[in-house]
């Protein structure tokens, strides 16, 4: 059983994007969400990345706090 706690590298390879720390930012300096959408309606995501964003916080999954962040930054 892997019990890794999850990072902005972990998740960026969960969504099948580049995880290296200079892909994250650029990503993160490239997208933005409005304060009305919710992180996993965004519309840069692929239907499986939304359908793994809004699973994992439904489930209060591993991810939620990853995810949390990573909407945080998306919104800065």
């Amino acid at each position: 059983m892997d019990i890794t706690q999850p990072d902005l590298a972990s998740l960026f390879d969960q969504l099948g994007l580049p995880s290296d720390p200079d892909a994250v930012e650029a990503f993160i300096k490239q997208h933005s969400i409005a304060a009305e959408i919710h992180i996993a309606e965004a519309p840069f995501w692929s239907q499986a990345q939304k359908h793994f964003l809004a699973e994992a916080l439904a489930e209060d999954a591993m991810w939620t706090e990853v995810i949390d962040h990573l909407d945080a930054q998306l919104r800065a």
